[in-house]
């Protein structure tokens, strides 16, 4: 895992931040937080302190508790200068929220407070997400300054579109959400990962367990996604479903992305939110992905089946709502509810494959005969390869931001690349390099 310095600065973004932390933190990544001192007047240092569980630092004067050292780092036995010794021991310096202000900063070398001093003396990688009133955004001096960060090789995450701070404003200037700001993060490190592993093989794990990427060249290539887990209506407001919550698929459609992939994106009940180079298709049931899937199948060169499919649905849903009078009514007989099976999408799109279409299933199974059961699908389906996750633990898998795979191929061998416990996005960068050896 790594060492992320987050640099937050005034803004009502600010509060985004915390989300990150906690979100970084549960991926298993080490945080420190520097602040500036407006941006304490939107969020406190004790939240960050509390979500980090590192002191959080506004001054180059203050003294740093923990002498520049990240969480489960032993300090140095000197006293160091905070703006230096952070940044030395970060894997990657991430500003969010950068203010106008801050951005113009950071674009003239200024080093007025200790975020803009980290920045000046970083020698990791920086990303920058910048977050401000649409008007200031758009402002010539502000898209000047961001250009200037862009060619020295700052990475920036772009704003999204909406309502903004202001009452009734909207437009572009909206902070990116934290799940990509931390997808954004973990592809940066991902890539400085690949760029100091000098071993031949792409799947080579680390000390972590977490597989290093290749990071290939997908241009051209046309890949399908699903996400998220389908619906299936009892009455109006009831249904069966499931617990996916989207993130394994997501994390999929960003790093094909990344590589240069044109990315359809079928969601099923999916709230989170995708990148906008991404196409995306949002469905609810399974016969809504079916439909969804059949029409994009064709055209694609990749399929990556992530969403959790519903296995069966109600035969005759209610269009009204189940009332609990009619519970009462039906006494200790209760209320009946028939099932039916649905598609087997994944198999009927294998039906239907053309050459050099390379197609992935995701099996989420629970306990010892996970990878069993998963192999057993990976050949009755008729698939290129099957990823499976033990859904019986609860540090990975449903609605976390880690997961522990293998990935069983039908290359001959049967072979296996484990992935031991890491961020989804590394995982996702895990899977593609295995499909780029199938596809060679």
């Amino acid at each position: 895992m790594a060492r992320i310095l987050l640099g937050v600065s005034g803004g009502i973004a600010a509060y985004k931040a915390l989300e990150l932390v906690r979100l970084a933190t549960g991926a298993g990544h080490a945080v420190r937080v520097v602040q500036t001192p407006s941006s304490r007047r939107f969020v406190g240092e004790a939240s960050f302190a509390a979500l980090s569980g590192a002191p959080v630092l506004v001054s180059e004067f203050e003294r740093d508790p923990m002498r520049g050292a990240f969480p489960g780092d032993p300090p140095p036995a000197h006293e160091p200068l905070s703006h230096l010794e952070l940044v030395a021991n970060a894997d990657l310096y991430v500003i969010a929220p950068a203010s106008a202000n801050t951005i113009a900063k950071l674009a003239t070398g200024a080093a007025s407070d200790l975020l803009s001093s980290c920045a000046l003396a970083a020698a990791c990688p920086v990303l920058v997400a910048p977050a401000m009133n649409n008007r200031m955004y758009e402002h010539a001096a502000t898209r000047a300054n961001v250009a200037t960060l862009r060619e020295r090789g700052v990475g920036i995450v772009d704003p999204g579109a909406g309502r903004l701070a202001s009452k009734g404003e909207e437009g572009v200037g909206r902070l990116a959400e934290p799940s990509a700001l931390l997808a954004a993060c973990e592809r940066v490190i991902a890539d400085r990962v690949a760029d100091r592993d000098s071993a031949p093989s792409p799947h080579r794990p680390d000390q972590n367990g977490a597989a290093r990427s290749a990071s290939g060249d997908w241009s051209g290539l046309r890949v399908l996604v699903t996400a998220g887990g389908t619906r299936e209506p009892v009455d109006s407001v009831r249904f069966l479903g499931n617990s996916s919550s989207g993130r394994m698929g997501l994390a999929l459609a960003d790093a094909a992305a990344a590589r240069g992939a044109r990315v359809m994106l079928v969601a099923a009940n999916v709230a989170l939110p995708s990148d906008s180079a991404i196409v995306r298709r949002d469905v609810a049931t399974a016969a809504e992905l079916e439909r969804a899937c059949h029409e994009e199948f064709p055209d694609c060169d990749v399929l990556l089946m992530a969403a959790a499919v519903a296995d069966f649905r109600p035969v005759a849903p209610r269009a009204d709502k189940i009332k609990k009078s009619e519970l009462a009514d039906a006494g200790d007989a209760g209320i009946s509810l028939q099932l039916e099976p649905t598609t087997d999408v994944l198999a009927a799109l294998a039906a239907e494959r053309r050459a050099r279409q390379t197609l992935v299933g995701f099996a989420a199974e629970h306990g010892e005969r996970a990878v069993e059961l998963a192999r057993a699908k990976l050949a009755a389906k008729g698939l290129d390869a099957i990823v499976v996750n033990d859904i019986s633990r609860e540090d990975i898998g449903f609605d976390v931001d880690a997961n522990e795979v293998t990935i069983l191929t039908a290359n001959g061998a049967g072979g296996a690349v484990e992935v031991g416990r890491a961020a989804k996005a590394q995982v996702a960068e895990a899977i593609l390099d295995v499909i780029e050896g199938l596809r060679a």
